[in-house]
């Protein structure tokens, strides 16, 4: 029996444990039968569950393969009352349990594309900081602190926790073990000094505290792949004590440079560089620039790389930023803390947390190490409830009644009645969007819990509740909005021409969209050029403005399961070609279904005419500071002009003019225009060829042709 158990194993199947202690006592068992691996980095990998029946990961926590277990159940018919109470202890995570939880008025609306809610655990920033700045034996410190403090009987939480422990504490003895034996065999010499230090390391590490920055890049490793590979959050700040105690800087660049690859390999996401303290002040490090060298030099899409900047960001780092920018990979991403705090702090959340935040995923917005809210909830579709103003409910691609009735179209004696209508749709798909959100949050909180995570987010063992259930400090949510400058261009003409202009009726403007446009093509030639979002033009950029407020005003209103608001943002990740293709004719003189779709907050791609200058006028008619999540503004610049002084220099200062007026994210696309055309020409010529598709950079060539398309339609700012 492993000195980690203290009852016969058969103590707990048939007991009735709480979930969470059951799930820490599975990870435990896990730990001792887990493959462990040094790849080819030489840095441990540590997959619970990996191509098993039994699996643990970031999104789901403890999972199990239940089709593997019905056929165990055929395979092995004497065990099938055993078998059967798995499989009802992981009921909870089949398919039709998530259904279950969906309205039908969520129902028509995903089947139509309009929004999307829930269905899976999303992203987070667990603080594994604290296993490499603590040890585990830290952590246990921490529970006996509070386990003492905590009246609401929560004994069993702790247990659930101290269990994920003992799991972290295995899983370190072994490759210990593991690097020994390998060592001792390996015939190269650099994989064997590699492995030897390993070893060194996890004596010592993950019990007690790194005490170099290998032996912290070797623990960070164990816990990120035993977490399932999600995203290594402020990675310059919780590592810099390990990497500013280290005193052989030529064993420092090597293992980061490792921990780069394998970054790469295990496609990880979001790392997060930079930003500012409760007082303004920049923390930057010398880790901050290394990593910076080595993205620039190593030239992946992945890790997708964020970085923090505020009024006090010094030119040096500007000037690194714009260097590895100009390499093309699409990183870092910016976000303007002086924007993201106060957005935060409007929220409920103190300075001295909000200048913790850093992204995860794509961009979602977490605060490291305190928080389960930077998953995506949900989305909304802005132009299909457009859609429904029009069609007073129904969905003109399908015919069927999706949303509510808001009244005729055609008797709208007024603009302003035509955009209530609108706005009372909006509202409608966004309220479903968040109920929905909310029973898959309430879902995931009773059968997923993650002792793993309690112990490395703040709150969940001061409070003794798990990571999903409401133990982190800050749950909030995040919604995010699509074809947002399609429906603001949309209003606009429907304002003009039908309202001020009354150069066509409502009806006519129904039947045309009902036609798509065949026979309507003078109409069609003056809604193309109409005039469009992202040009300095006052009455398109505050039409546009204000649906996006109004969402962002909604969000507000609803609480969510975890306990805090929900709020909005706006990613894309490779979703925009297929909303458009749910998306029948708009009066921005677009044709049914097709695939190019605004994607970001910008323009639509290549409607933006008036310059670099405009487009950020217009863009800054947001109200940047509700929104919590990643508020995406796309730019993309010609390869040849940012590799010159002149050109870095103007990025840099296009980039404070859009920060200082208010902008809450800026990424950039670094590429030449005849590359992206031969691109899609010539794909085995351009395999290297990486741009930035919404929240996350990819190579073009392995994109969908309609995102293809849609990027290539982006306009080059001329700086």
């Amino acid at each position: 029996m492993s000195k980690y158990i203290d009852k016969p194993l058969e103590t707990y199947v048939n007991s009735n444990l709480e979930r969470a202690e059951r799930v820490g006592l599975a990870l435990r068992e896990m730990a001792k039968t887990a493959h462990l691996s040094f790849d080819r980095n030489v840095l441990p990998m540590a997959w619970l569950g990996h191509k098993t029946t039994m699996r643990f990961a970031f999104h789901d926590g403890l999972t199990c393969d239940t089709g593997d277990l019905d056929e165990m159940k055929e395979k092995f018919p004497e065990s099938a009352e055993d078998i059967d109470r798995y499989l009802n202890f992981f009921a909870g995570y089949r398919k039709e349990s998530v259904v279950a939880h969906k309205s039908e008025a969520h129902k028509k609306l995903e089947r139509s594309s309009a929004e999307w809610a829930g269905g899976w655990g999303g992203h987070s920033n667990p603080d594994f900081g604290r296993v490499v700045n603590l040890g585990t034996e830290g952590i246990r410190k921490i529970i006996d602190e509070y386990k003492q403090k905590n009246t609401d009987d929560a004994d069993w939480f702790y247990r659930a926790c101290e269990y994920a422990l003992d799991a972290i504490d295995i899983v370190g003895e072994r490759f210990q073990k593991v690097a020994e034996e390998e060592a001792k065999s390996c015939d190269d010499p650099e994989r064997k000094k590699r492995l030897e230090l390993a070893a060194k390391a996890f004596e010592v590490v993950p019990k007690k505290p790194a005490y170099d920055f290998t032996s912290a890049c070797h623990v960070f490793w164990m816990l990120f792949t035993m977490d399932g590979n999600d995203s290594p959050g402020r990675f310059d700040q919780y590592m810099f004590r390990a990497y500013s105690i280290s005193e052989d800087m030529d064993e420092v660049d090597d293992v980061l440079h490792r921990i780069w690859e394998v970054f790469h390999d295990t496609r990880s996401w979001n790392l997060c560089l930079s930003g500012s303290d409760e007082n303004w002040n920049d923390e930057t490090n010398d880790l901050t620039y290394h990593i910076l060298r080595i993205a620039a030099e190593k030239r992946y899409n992945t890790p997708n790389i964020t970085l923090r900047v505020h009024h006090n960001t010094p030119e040096k780092l500007w000037n690194a930023i714009v260097d590895t920018l100009a390499t093309g990979i699409g990183m870092p991403a910016l976000y303007n803390d002086d924007i993201v705090c106060a957005g935060l702090e409007k929220i409920g959340i103190p300075a001295c947390d909000s200048h913790d935040y850093c992204m995860n995923g794509c961009n979602q917005i977490d605060i490291m190490g305190k928080s389960h809210m930077g998953l995506e909830d949900g989305e909304v579709l802005f132009c299909k409830c457009l859609e429904y103003a029009l069609y007073n409910g129904k969905n003109p691609v399908n015919g069927e009644m999706d949303a509510i009735p808001t009244g005729d179209a055609c008797k709208f004696a007024t603009y302003e009645e035509f955009e209530a209508a609108f706005m009372r749709q909006l509202e409608y798909v966004t309220y479903t969007c968040c109920a929905t959100a909310n029973a898959h949050q309430q879902m995931r909180g009773f059968y997923s819990p993650n002792p793993f995570r309690s112990c490395l987010i703040e709150g969940c063992l001061e409070k003794g509740r798990d990571y999903r259930n409401g133990g982190p400090l800050y749950g909030h949510g995040q919604i995010l909005a699509e074809g947002i400058a399609d429906t603001g261009d949309s209003l606009w003409a429907i304002k003009k021409f039908v309202f001020d202009e009354k150069k066509y009726t409502m009806e006519q403007v129904i039947a045309a969209l009902d036609a798509d446009f065949v026979g309507w093509e003078e109409m069609q030639k003056d809604f193309l050029s109409c005039e469009k979002f992202g040009n300095d033009i006052k009455e398109v950029d505050e039409i546009t403005a204000r649906a996006v407020n109004r969402f962002l005003t909604v969000l507000k209103r609803n609480n969510t399961y975890r306990g805090g608001v929900f709020t909005g943002g706006c990613s894309t990740f490779n979703r925009a070609a297929g909303y458009g293709r749910a998306v029948g004719a708009l009066p921005n003189g677009r044709k049914r279904c097709t695939p190019l779709l605004a994607d970001s907050i910008a323009a639509e791609p290549g409607r933006d005419t008036n310059g670099p200058t405009a487009l950020i006028k217009s863009v800054l008619n947001y109200n940047h500071v509700d929104s919590c999540s990643g508020f995406v503004f796309q730019t993309k610049y010609d390869k040849k002009i940012i590799s010159t002084p002149k050109g870095k220099a103007a990025l840099i200062a296009l980039a404070k003019t859009y920060f200082a007026g208010g902008g809450q994210q800026f990424t950039v696309t670094v590429v030449s225009p005849d590359d992206l055309i031969d691109a899609q020409k010539n794909p085995d010529a351009h395999r290297d060829l990486i741009v930035r598709v919404g929240g996350y950079s990819d190579i073009f060539v392995n994109l969908g042709k309609d995102l293809q398309d849609n990027i290539i339609a982006r306009t080059f700012i001329d700086i």
